[in-house]
């Protein structure tokens, strides 16, 4: 219930009670704070059997926790009748992005190879339908201006 209040908070949180009700009202405060959460707890107790035994003999594994959404989910993804685990234990992300950076990597090295031992005249122009990405363009003259398009204004 508490799962996210660290020791500072709790301290902080026992000494404005002390200073707020005082050290002689404090400790009558926490029984009544403690005698409410029991009923609170012993009514919803009290409505969950009434609830079970008006859904009846059908409903006996049922559990309320099921209506939280996420759980449900959870528990019917976990559910191995569609198959999903097989379908999630065959697909490995790691795997496959290993495969594509190797094939590209591969690619790379094949490309490098392949321009280097071709002629000058090929590596120039065309090769082969492949371009090369890490070619900058040429520099142009500083007084020429860059081309203008007037249906992107």
């Amino acid at each position: 219930m508490f799962n996210d209040i660290g020791p500072l908070e709790l301290l902080t949180l026992v000494v404005l009670a002390v200073l707020v009700f005082g050290p002689e009202k404090l400790p009558k405060m926490i029984q009544d704070v403690t005698r409410t959460i029991r009923k609170i707890r012993e009514f919803s107790e009290s409505a969950k059997a009434d609830i079970r035994e008006e859904l009846g003999p059908e409903f006996k594994d049922f559990d309320f926790e099921d209506l939280n959404p996420k759980t449900f989910i959870r528990k019917q993804l976990d559910n191995d009748e569609l198959g999903l685990k097989e379908i999630r234990n065959g697909f490995d992300l790691k795997k496959e992005m290993a495969e594509v950076t190797d094939a590209v990597h591969s690619r790379d090295t094949d490309a490098s190879s392949s321009s280097s031992s071709s002629s000058p005249s090929s590596a120039s122009g065309s090769s082969g339908g492949s371009i090369d990405m890490t070619k900058k363009p040429e520099k142009s003259d500083p007084d020429e201006r860059p081309p203008f398009d007037a249906d992107a204004t």
